[in-house]
């Protein structure tokens, strides 16, 4: 690509953009590999939501959170990898003024999605460890249906609100740029809303789902060992629900270790002096790789996702009643 400028637009200062300055080979390599961690993110995440929606098996309550998530990863893969990371090849925004804004919310959404849904997952877990019989009685599928649609519903409202009380519908990209603009008060409040409240709960909830997991664990080794049937029938109840906790920690971790530096280096560049922007490229990657690592998660500790997969990949799910088998 040759050093072109681009149109000049009213109140646009005149804008390049930057000539390749890698190689074809490596530049193929690039277009290649991104193209690979998109597809992979979407395969991925759509064999989650077609295992999840179709064995009613797994129509529980914390798979209806793992679907959100799958959703929100799923879009992800579709709108806003292809377009960052070509943005990032190129140095250049290449698909216009419509497609930025359409980039611009979706990322928005999905992202916010993304935290706020593993926040009730966190909420989930501790329920059902903290209050057994609450969560037995009171919480069902149909329940976190609904708490997942008002999440969505809500953020749907609040990032429209956010970008276009900003200004981010107006007419006014420079060509080969996309930009969003969020003013000072908008961006305090964004943050709270999408990083620190969220986050903070979900840090503080697993705290107390790991404490209550362990003292569940030394409490069982403390029992004798000869107990009553429904004892015995309480205790695999328990093992279930706290093995589950231990097994959505590790989504959960996993999802801190990719968010979080992005969010902290983007609290800590207006205050630094250095040029720190190619640092948060970087850890936008981590964001969105995210949401390729979390399949990755479900097909190696979730024994439901291997058997839904062999089912899937054996096209047994196109029997009759393969919805009623038995995947757990």
């Amino acid at each position: 690509m040759n050093l072109t400028a681009l149109n000049q637009t009213d109140g646009c200062q005149e804008y390049f953009c930057p000539e390749r300055s890698v190689s074809l080979s490596v530049y193929v390599i690039l277009y290649v590999a991104a193209a690979a961690v998109a597809l992979l993110t979407m395969c991925g995440n759509l064999l989650v939501i077609i295992s999840v929606s179709h064995f009613k098996q797994l129509h529980t309550p914390a798979n209806i959170l793992i679907l959100s998530l799958a959703v929100s990863d799923l879009l992800t893969g579709l709108f806003v990898m292809p377009f960052h990371l070509t943005l990032l090849i190129e140095s250049c925004w290449i698909s216009g003024l419509v497609m930025c804004l359409f980039f611009n919310f979706v990322t928005f959404q999905v992202t916010s999605a993304s935290v706020h849904t593993v926040a009730l997952i966190a909420v989930d877990r501790f329920l059902a460890l903290h209050s057994p019989f609450f969560y037995s009685e009171k919480i069902s599928p149909t329940v976190n249906c609904i708490a997942t649609l008002l999440n969505w519903l809500l953020l749907l409202f609040y990032n429209f609100t956010l970008l276009f009380f900003n200004g981010n519908f107006i007419d006014v990209m420079c060509p080969g740029q996309c930009l969003y603009i969020i003013d000072g008060v908008s961006s305090v409040i964004d943050l709270l809303v999408v990083f620190l409240v969220p986050c903070s709960l979900i840090i503080i909830l697993y705290t107390h789902v790991f404490v209550i997991a362990r003292k569940h664990v030394t409490a069982i080794r403390a029992l004798q060992v000869h107990n009553s049937r429904e004892s015995s029938k309480n205790r695999t109840s328990d093992k279930s629900e706290r093995k589950a906790a231990m097994l959505l920690g590790i989504l959960v971790f996993a999802f801190l270790l990719c968010v979080l530096p992005y969010y902290i280096c983007s609290l800590v560049i207006p205050y630094s002096n250095d040029d720190l922007f190619y640092v948060r490229d970087v850890t936008v990657i981590f964001f969105l790789l995210n949401s390729t690592i979390n399949p990755i998660i479900y097909a190696l500790f979730y024994p439901w996702f291997q058997k839904s997969l062999k089912l899937i990949f054996t096209f047994k799910v196109f029997n009759k009643d393969s919805s009623l088998m038995n995947v757990m």
